[in-house]
């Protein structure tokens, strides 16, 4: 076996045998073939793509190449959950607690942001003294005392992922649905979840920016989820305007509290009570009552809880950025549109995310929205306010806001795009 004859096997539109597709992953986990080599293969298979069991398999030898987690101990099924990726998208820090107080356990493995995108590591650490890191039986441990746990992968779980994904970064290969799937499946499956339920977003803030992709996207990952024994489903979720009224790492963790003291904007309540019973339902327990869990303060229990296990205070003041500047409306009428990806961009712009994944972030820096489209607004009045630690970024984070929000006259009609635009199961 050799990766020159593999290579060309795809780029001549060939089918990937299961021995090719066990014998590159490996050897490149290994360090047996090149970057460049991985890289040409890579291009191919955006190009040419992979049949359902090409993708199972590659799958399957990425889940190979490390450790798989085993929570077969627990008293509790487990449910985990996997969003790809929005802007102002909290979910995971009230759904975890939410889910785990209505009697699943959640081993929730998040992420960090990167570009215009937010990542649930990076909110997290903005509540003082909260540690991502944690060994695989400390893990254990939270999970089995409080019933959920945020916390980053260990190197040790699909290491031949972690490879691929920096170099189709750098390579132009980031699109490849067999690829993203393969890569977001091998390290949910190699968890050792019971059961996902998988929130794939659509529209501008979304990395799949059309439908018809997201359903190909979904379809896939929940193929090979069944293939590989994981009870998985697929909501597809509107990503065209941000969710809730934040995007940045404090002011997020701050709005996610007021959804689990029972407030919270009503599009973040929505999709963190639709994502719960998916995953209630896929753990087993179709009859649990997310919304009774919210309202009741045991979410909110829950929460506190696994702060404190991870070495968070959640009575502690969040960080607030030191500067803001308002952006007001420009006329009065009715927000008819908001773009998503304008927005991500300028909270990344303030300081909210990172170019690189060394990149520091700012924990208070982002942006809060004040009307949403379909709301009245008033001209001269707050729109947006940004927020950051470094001043000098307003200009640059206003010029990403240029034409990201439109104005139509009072009594226009603002069509609202449903929140949950399909299920896949």
């Amino acid at each position: 076996m050799d990766a020159i004859s593999v290579i060309r096997t795809k780029r001549d539109r060939g089918r990937l045998s299961d021995e090719q597709i066990d014998w590159v992953i490996d050897a490149y986990t290994r360090g047996a073939v090149a970057d460049e080599q991985m890289s040409a293969l890579a291009m191919a298979v955006l190009l040419n793509g992979m049949d359902r069991a090409e993708i199972a398999r590659w799958t399957a030898a990425m889940i190979a190449s490390g450790e798989r987690m085993d929570f077969s101990g627990l008293t509790r099924p487990t449910a985990d959950k996997h969003s790809t990726g929005g802007v102002g998208d909290k979910i995971t820090l009230p759904l975890a607690p939410l889910v785990a107080a209505c009697g699943a356990a959640v081993p929730q493995l998040s992420g960090r942001g990167l570009g215009h995108t937010g990542g649930t590591l990076d909110k997290l650490e903005s509540v003082p003294g909260w540690r991502a890191s944690l060994a695989g039986d400390e893990m254990l441990s939270v999970l089995d005392e409080v019933g959920a746990v945020i916390c980053a992968a260990g190197d040790g779980l699909a290491p031949a992922d972690k490879k691929l994904y920096a170099l189709r970064d750098v390579t132009g290969t980031v699109e490849s649905i067999p690829l993203i799937a393969s890569s977001i499946m091998s390290k949910k499956i190699a968890e050792g979840t019971g059961s996902l339920v998988l929130d794939v977003k659509v529209g501008s803030g979304a990395f799949m920016k059309s439908l018809a992709d997201a359903r190909e996207l979904a379809a896939t990952m929940v193929g090979l989820g069944t293939d590989h024994g994981v009870r998985t489903v697929a909501l597809l979720t509107d990503m065209s305007v941000p969710l809730g009224l934040t995007a940045g790492n404090a002011l997020e963790v701050r709005e996610s509290v007021e959804v689990l003291a029972g407030g919270g904007p009503a599009d973040v309540v929505e999709l963190t009570l639709a994502l719960a019973r998916e995953m209630l339902a896929a753990a087993g327990l179709p009859d649990a009552d997310p919304a009774r869990a919210l309202a009741d303060g045991s979410a909110m229990d829950v929460w506190r809880r696994m702060i404190r296990a991870q070495g968070g205070d959640p009575d502690a003041p969040l960080p607030v950025a030191r500067e803001t500047h308002v952006v007001t409306a420009p006329s009065s009428g009715v927000l008819a549109s908001l773009d998503a990806y304008a927005v991500g961009v300028a909270a990344w712009r303030l300081g909210a995310g990172r170019a690189r994944k060394e990149d520091p972030v700012q924990a208070g820096a982002g942006i809060t929205l004040h009307a949403k489209p379909g709301d009245e607004v008033t001209a001269g009045r707050p729109l947006l306010t940004l927020h950051t630690d470094t001043p000098e970024k307003f200009a640059y984070a206003e010029e990403a806001l240029a034409g990201a929000f439109t104005v139509s006259p009072a009594g226009t009609d603002v069509a609202r795009t449903p929140l949950i635009l399909d299920r896949i199961a």
